[in-house]
């Protein structure tokens, strides 16, 4: 009789024993991304057991609580025949969150949010960048822990509760110490609470020491107010913060780079293609030599940085000149669609031929819609291939698909052409046709460089070629053997070459992956008013020159004066190279409020 009487205890222990398997879990298996000592780990253990573990697994039982008072009021009630159905909800969610946790920052370095639900929306994105035997794996140990969740719940939970003087003042004694934790944990407990006072020097041991289904509860919007997302600031510092940050568009152009306004263009969109991977940039040698040898032949941009951490995001801020958001991708929102400025209309306009390849399925992330959306007129994807060219996990390898622009390009009739090409096969499972280097994901990269040198060097041997820009970008960068407190992740080489090109320079100027709509247009002599977020680098009125760039998780934030990287979910400041007076990130918080207060009046048309 005491052992049932006592079952919100046993569920309780049992729920902390979950958590701390799904840290150390975490731990181990994140050791790829940072290796932890024991007391590192062990410390991280204990800071989320005091920090959140015990109020979660209070808030898990509330309705457990709720019904146990139920049952000592009406005798009979069938107690555990009632609460099987909210067990077997739990335990699917708590084993749910915690192992998507556990798998997923490997790739990502951020705590589980709704953000991946976004991604998860499109499953082949997942599916074809891991094997199946990854797949099943993980889902096995879902569905163990699911079941080691489950069962024991059910089985510490009594059939029925007796009734009487000495249960009820146990009852309403145990009452008070839930009440307690549950209204504490509400009024109390933040993300930030783990590490934000004192941050550990180590990332994963602050991410591992954040309860995974607080930090995805967190997440949940319950509204779509998108101008209450962020309130960092008054309305009046931010303001005043934002001020002068994106100047009013210029039509005038400072540095004239192209020996013509009108060349054809060709945008190589290459996946993952951070400065991690390019000599040049103090990235790794050895894995793009095809970047060593055209460097000096073109236009080098030295600070150039990518806006966000994934392509849909980077496709809008390439071809869109529009910021990324921490949580939202507005490549799935298709109601933005016609708000967003646009290169492949502006071009349009201007009498050009608009085209997109890429050799993969347009349907991850809704990219054929938004690309149609925004004024692509012509859409190659796996479909103009034929099944003996898709031979990779997301479909054409890298050289078939960028000697298939080469054929386009040499297709050409009269008139201006906008082609981008977008590649594949640097990214995970890192299936290629190459094998120069021993580590596969440096293999990967140095396989699409490859792929680019055999396009330019086609490329050369065409008439187009004398009348073609072609510009050289990285949707986004990757994370090999770095973290986001590494600014390298966000910096990315751009390389403008072609007969187009006026004559070889190396650019020093600080720009992000959402200027270069302003920049290029403003070379070709077209308007760029609408492009409110894009600056045109080579404008006199381009006088404070900075970078802004965001995840999940954080904001990144570069000037003359250094470097800033600041994690929004622990309120805790990961980089400041140097040390400034808080003015970076104060900037940033600026931009990141405004962005989202721009976001909703685009809701509101």
């Amino acid at each position: 009789m005491k052992r049932n009487i006592h079952f919100l205890e046993y569920l309780y222990c049992h729920l902390l024993i979950i958590f701390l398997i799904g840290r150390v879990g975490f731990i181990l298996n994140n050791r790829c991304v940072e290796q932890l000592s024991f007391s590192d780990a062990a410390s991280a253990c204990w800071r989320g057991f005091v920090g959140h573990d015990l109020m979660v697994a209070a808030m898990l039982l509330i309705i457990p609580w709720l019904f146990g008072l139920l049952a000592l009021r009406r005798s009979g009630l069938k107690l555990r025949a009632w609460l099987t159905p909210y067990y077997i909800v739990l335990g699917l969610a708590v084993a749910a969150i915690i192992v998507a946790d556990v798998v997923m920052y490997e790739f990502w370095q951020f705590k589980l949010g709704m953000v991946v639900l976004s991604y998860a929306a499109s499953p082949e994105g997942a599916t074809n960048s891991v094997s199946l035997s990854y797949i099943l794996i993980r889902v096995g140990l879902f569905l163990l822990l699911a079941l080691w969740t489950i069962v024991p719940c059910i089985l510490l939970t009594p059939k029925k509760l007796p009734n009487g003087n000495s249960e009820c003042l146990w009852m309403r004694n145990i009452s008070i110490i839930w009440l307690f934790l549950v209204v504490s944990g509400v009024c109390f407990m933040r993300q930030g609470d783990v590490y934000s006072s004192k941050p550990h020097p180590t990332q994963l041991a602050n991410h591992a020491g954040v309860n995974p289904v607080y930090a995805f509860a967190k997440s949940i919007r319950l509204t779509k107010n998108y101008a209450n997302r962020y309130n960092f600031l008054s309305e009046e510092d931010r303001s005043d913060l934002f001020k002068g940050l994106y100047p009013e568009p210029s039509d005038d152009i400072q540095d004239t780079l192209l020996t013509q306004q009108r060349p054809d263009i060709l945008v190589v969109f290459i996946e993952g293609f951070g400065s991690r991977f390019v000599e040049e940039l103090g990235g790794l040698p050895d894995v793009s030599p095809g970047w060593s040898r055209f460097i000096p032949e073109g236009i080098f941009w030295e600070n150039y940085f990518s806006n966000s951490f994934r392509t849909d995001r980077g496709t809008v801020s390439a071809f869109s000149g529009w910021l990324s958001y921490t949580d939202i991708g507005l490549m799935r929102q298709a109601e933005t669609h016609s708000s967003l400025p646009s290169l492949a209309r502006s071009l349009e306009k201007e009498g050009y031929e608009t085209a997109y390849l890429y050799g993969g399925a347009m349907t991850n992330m809704g990219k054929r819609k938004f690309l149609e959306d925004i004024g692509f007129a012509n859409l190659y994807d796996d479909t103009a291939f034929s099944d003996e060219q898709k031979s990779g996990s997301w479909g054409v390898n890298d050289s078939t698909a960028l000697q298939k622009a080469c054929q386009l390009i040499s297709e050409w009739k009269d008139g201006h052409h906008f082609l981008v090409a977008q590649t594949l096969s640097s990214h995970e499972p890192w299936d290629v046709p190459y094998h120069r280097l021993e580590d596969e994901i440096l293999n990967a990269f140095a396989y699409t460089d490859y792929s680019l040198a055999c396009m330019i060097d086609s490329l050369k041997l065409l008439p187009e070629w004398d009348n073609l820009l072609v510009i050289m970008i990285p949707d986004h960068g990757y994370l090999y053997k770095q973290s986001y407190k590494n600014p390298g992740f966000f910096r990315a080489p751009m390389l403008w070459t072609g007969g187009a090109v006026k004559e070889p320079r190396r650019m020093q100027v600080l720009m992000n992956q959402s200027d270069i709509a302003a920049t290029l247009l403003s070379q070709l002599g077209i308007s760029h008013d609408e492009y409110i977020w894009s600056r045109n680098v080579l404008s006199q009125t381009y006088t404070y020159p900075f970078v802004y760039c965001n995840y999940p998780a954080g904001i990144l934030f570069a000037d003359s004066t250094g470097i800033s990287i600041y994690d929004i979910d622990g309120e805790a400041v990961m980089t400041e190279e140097p040390v400034d007076d808080g003015l970076r990130i104060l900037r940033a918080k600026s931009i990141l409020q405004t962005s989202y207060d721009q976001l909703e009046q685009m809701h509101r048309k």
